[in-house]
């Protein structure tokens, strides 16, 4: 896996059903069917990644485990950055390399993912603890037409990350859930 530059929009899914049917109807073919994922966030002591708005990522993805390397992001209608990123043997080996190395997992994040892709770009359907959300990959111009033909707006784009939108329903829910898991939202809706 080489070094690409990552061009993405995230929306909210309000119907699963009908975006699957929707992405079927626009010629998509399903790549990969719904798959459990696992991310661990990594950073140094004082967070000097998440400071310069990159991230060290760890990712359980199936049985396949993959480290990414992101650089900042220029934000504008799209989200953009370099994105470096290779399979890993061994996850809980890789885990004890960078925890070796001064880097702890500072940020847990779970999702049932679907990638549909055109031969142009890809689609992600995300179905997360905090509600569903697609992604569009690809370049800038096919972004918005698809978009278009998914009938999502340019208004309901979404250029923020996992985390930042975690955070956020954080701060609106006021829930004590300190990571983005199924069993840590559960468990904070229990303690509300």
């Amino acid at each position: 896996m080489a070094s690409t530059k990552e061009v993405e929009i995230k929306f909210r899914i309000a119907d699963l059903r009908a975006l699957s049917r929707r992405l079927r109807e626009e010629h998509f073919k399903l790549l990969t069917p719904r798959t459990h994922e696992m991310n661990a966030l990594y950073d140094l002591p004082g967070n000097p990644l998440r400071r310069r708005g990159e991230l060290l990522r760890l990712r359980q993805y199936g049985s396949d485990w993959i480290l990414t390397h992101k650089a900042k992001a220029k934000d504008a209608r799209h989200k953009t950055r370099v994105e470096n990123e290779t399979k890993v043997a061994d996850g809980k080996k890789m885990d004890a390399i960078l925890r070796a190395l001064g880097y702890t997992p500072t940020f847990r994040y779970e999702k049932f993912r679907a990638e549909w892709e055109d031969g142009k770009g890809h689609v992600v359907v995300d179905e997360t603890p905090i509600g569903n959300f697609g992604e569009i990959e690809g370049p800038a111009r096919w972004i918005d037409e698809t978009a278009r033909r998914l009938g999502i707006h340019r208004s309901d784009y979404i250029t923020d990350t996992y985390a930042g939108l975690f955070f956020s329903w954080k701060h609106r829910t006021r829930s004590p859930a300190k990571e983005m898991t199924f069993s840590a939202i559960k468990r904070a809706g229990k303690k509300g």
